[in-house]
C-alpha cells in the first residue's frame, strides 16, 4: 500500500464520499429499508453520521438540514417522490435484523 499523508487521505476519503452520496442520489430506486437490511446502514445513518462529525468539530447543523445535504433535497420532498411503502417481507427482514433508527 502506498504512503498517504493525512491531508491526501482526508480529501480521498472526501472524495469517496461525495461519490458515495452522488451513487445514493442516482440510485433512488434503492430503498432505505433495503439498504438497511442488506448493509445495517441507509441514508438517514449516513446524514447522522454527518450530523456528529459536525458537532464533534462544533459545527451546528440540524438533522434536516444534514440529510438534505446526503439526499440533495429536503428529506420530505425525497420521501414523496421516491420512497415506497415497505413490503410485508421487508418488514419482517427489517424486524429481525434489530437494526433501527
Amino acid at each position: 500500500m502506498p504512503e498517504i499523508d493525512a491531508a491526501t487521505r482526508t480529501e480521498l476519503e472526501a472524495a469517496a464520499f461525495r461519490r458515495l452520496v452522488e451513487h445514493l442520489r442516482e440510485r433512488s430506486d434503492v430503498q432505505n429499508i433495503d439498504l438497511m437490511n442488506l448493509a445495517g446502514f441507509c441514508r438517514n445513518c449516513l446524514s447522522r453520521w454527518y450530523r456528529e462529525a459536525a458537532e464533534a468539530r462544533s459545527v451546528p447543523l440540524t438533522d434536516p438540514e444534514a440529510r438534505e445535504i446526503v439526499y440533495g433535497m429536503p428529506y420530505k420532498e425525497w420521501q414523496a417522490k421516491h420512497q415506497k411503502e415497505a413490503s410485508p417481507d421487508q418488514k419482517a427482514a427489517f424486524a429481525k435484523s434489530g437494526h433501527g433508527h
